[in-house]
């Protein structure tokens, strides 16, 4: 059956037009938070460092709640309470530093609060796409929702450092709180009504649900070896996460501006990755496709830890894992997301999204970033980077064992499975 692009779906325009902008405007948060704390509260490393662990603590205590609360109701109205209540949120920012109150602890609250309806919103988000396109069309559908967060990359840091000089951090903040609000009326746009969650046949306690959630994640022959690996791979990414901005400026020796343009060379990778997605897993498969750009990321990546020598040739080194490693990495999550969303019963999929969230943002990234600060004082910042890329490589032996690469066609599940 030909089917039109979605990109004259009028309600999924709508979605993708609102998670543009949302993206945009977290990009520009994440960037002025931190130098809301830095610039205007006088903050020091261990201040920083907790922004970075209230946001985490909120993906790991509201996480698995959330994914039950999604399975339970529908999935459009919580995304529009999410982004409202973060909208007010944010401002608040803004609005108490006009005020003169604002104080360190009211921006961990913050942020916290915000992480924790930032937890609903993602456990939501990929339960509400398949209802709102079809199962048979998420993986174009994912594509083009992987094309906001590649412009926003792209765009969203210089936007950030030019809004911060010119109006200041808190200000700044303000562009988020409008992109939520944004993001919450074209969500309230759709038309298309959402099918009515299935009537649960007698009251369960919410810990059963969580469990229920829990138990598939653990014994699903697909989603154990894609967990395990999502766990290693963002232990062994935070490394990246804390040590990265350190090793291309004091041991490469790069400008900000060098670091600048390497940076946004991921989010151009991104970008194309995120438009050659559906052809390349239209061609390859959903199993293969995944592991084999994973394979590809990890063979250009070792270029980041072996990165030296004259001042351009390191340059070229950190340049491509980034161009080219981010555009396979985004061809890598469309097809794992696009996958689960398509194996998982519909019922289920807000607790397994929840808890590989949880598993992932909520443990292994916080977990990772302090192992990475603790190993760089001995070992090093480029041996901290080769931890992180060798764990991240070691990782994909998971999914090379695992049913995945016989695993072309969403109907091959039920082969492989049975």
């Amino acid at each position: 059956m030909v089917t039109t692009s979605l990109w004259r779906h009028s309600d999924f325009m709508k979605l993708w037009a609102g998670q543009t902008v949302s993206e945009l405007g977290s990009v520009v948060t994440r960037t002025a938070v931190p130098l809301v704390a830095l610039l205007v509260l006088g903050a020091g490393p261990f201040e920083m460092a907790l922004i970075v662990v209230s946001a985490s603590l909120a993906v790991l205590v509201v996480g698995l709640f959330a994914g039950a609360w999604v399975d339970r109701l529908r999935r459009r109205p919580l995304l529009i309470g999410a982004d409202a209540i973060r909208a007010v949120l944010l401002f608040s920012i803004p609005a108490a530093y006009l005020a003169g109150v604002l104080r360190i602890e009211y921006l961990y609250v913050v942020v916290f609060i915000e992480g924790s309806f930032g937890a609903l919103f993602d456990a939501a988000y990929p339960a509400y796409v398949p209802s709102l396109i079809g199962v048979d069309r998420v993986v174009e559908g994912n594509s083009k929702l992987a094309t906001s967060s590649s412009l926003a990359e792209i765009g969203g840091p210089g936007l950030a450092g030019g809004l911060v000089q010119l109006i200041g951090a808190p200000f700044a903040i303000l562009v988020d709180a409008i992109s939520f609000g944004v993001s919450a009326i074209s969500l309230g746009l759709i038309r298309r009504p959402e099918p009515a969650r299935p009537p649960r046949p007698s009251p369960t306690p919410i810990r059963h649900e969580i469990l229920e959630g829990l138990r598939l994640v653990g014994r699903h022959p697909l989603l154990v070896p894609l967990t395990l690996r999502s766990i290693i791979a963002h232990v062994a990414g935070s490394f990246y996460g804390v040590l990265y901005t350190i090793y291309l400026i004091q041991d490469l020796h790069l400008s900000p501006l060098l670091l600048g343009i390497v940076v946004s060379a991921g989010g151009v990778g991104s970008l194309v990755g995120s438009v050659l997605a559906s052809r390349v897993i239209g061609r390859l498969g959903f199993g293969p496709a995944l592991i084999w750009a994973a394979v590809g990321a990890s063979i250009v990546g070792v270029l980041t830890p072996l990165a030296g020598g004259p001042l351009a040739l390191a340059v070229v080194m950190v340049f491509l894992p980034q161009l080219i490693g981010d555009g396979l990495q985004t061809i890598e999550g469309v097809a794992e997301l696009s996958l689960i969303q398509g194996v998982i019963p519909d019922r289920i999929l807000g607790r397994v999204s929840a808890t590989l969230e949880v598993f992932s943002h909520g443990i292994a990234y916080p977990l990772g970033a302090l192992l990475a600060a603790a190993l760089a004082g001995s070992i090093g910042v480029r041996g901290g980077i080769a931890i992180g890329w060798a764990g991240m490589a070691v990782s994909i032996l998971l999914l090379v064992l695992s049913p995945l690469p016989r695993v072309r066609k969403l109907s091959d599940w039920a082969t492989v499975d049975g």
